[in-house]
């Protein structure tokens, strides 16, 4: 019942803040390039209503990786129904330890925790932490292009569900984005105060080279 009424709430505030269409929906059309504006119009001809469904938000994803976390929803990329609505859905597993590193997107988002025990915050641009112990059925918004976390504190998995309003909410993370580029190593040293020994060995582990 708690999700519905997360679901519902964030088509609403989609519907809200959206602009008006002229047509009743526009499905990704992955023959084409992607553009600015998101996806082409598939031809409505061929449009089917599994264009609009998006299965597997019930299963666990696998959170055998660096951060104990897997991500997994609907996107543009992954529902093409979605392209032009201003909505997205993801399901957060976090496994106990586990962690949603800081990260940013474009848009901004909703969460609301199901299951377990996790610390959720961002830091605000004049770098004002605000952050919160959430448990099942609370709910914190994260304002658009604000770094942002989750932590699993709890002796359980979590699970939660994000909603952001965009179908293609642009996530980087920062640790990624910092260690996985090519970028000198020199350079990373100087813009982050990390020493080059550290930042090498970063960059190994998130795949960067330089």
């Amino acid at each position: 019942m708690i999700l519905k009424l997360f679901i519902a709430f964030s088509s609403l505030i989609s519907i809200s803040y959206g602009q008006i269409s002229v047509v009743d929906f526009c499905v990704a059309d992955y023959t084409v390039a992607n553009g600015p504006a998101g996806y082409s119009c598939k031809n409505a001809s061929k449009v089917t209503t599994n264009d609009f469904i998006f299965s597997g938000l019930d299963v666990k994803g696998n959170t055998s990786n660096l951060f104990k976390v897997a991500v997994n929803g609907a996107s543009d990329l992954t529902l093409p129904g979605l392209n032009g609505l201003g909505l997205s859905l993801f399901r957060l597993d976090i496994d106990v330890g586990g962690v949603v590193p800081i990260h940013t997107h474009r848009v901004s988002e909703v969460i609301i925790v199901m299951e377990g025990t996790i610390i959720a915050g961002f830091i605000g641009s004049d770098n004002t932490a605000y952050f919160k112990t959430l448990n099942k059925g609370d709910v914190m918004v994260f304002p658009q292009a604000l770094l942002h976390f989750q932590v699993n504190v709890g002796n359980t998995p979590a699970l939660a569900f994000v909603s952001l309003n965009s179908p293609n909410p642009g996530f980087q993370f920062i640790s990624a984005s910092l260690f996985g580029n090519n970028l000198p190593s020199s350079i990373v040293e100087k813009i982050t105060l990390i020493d080059e020994d550290q930042v090498k060995k970063l960059k190994s582990i998130f795949g960067g080279t330089n």
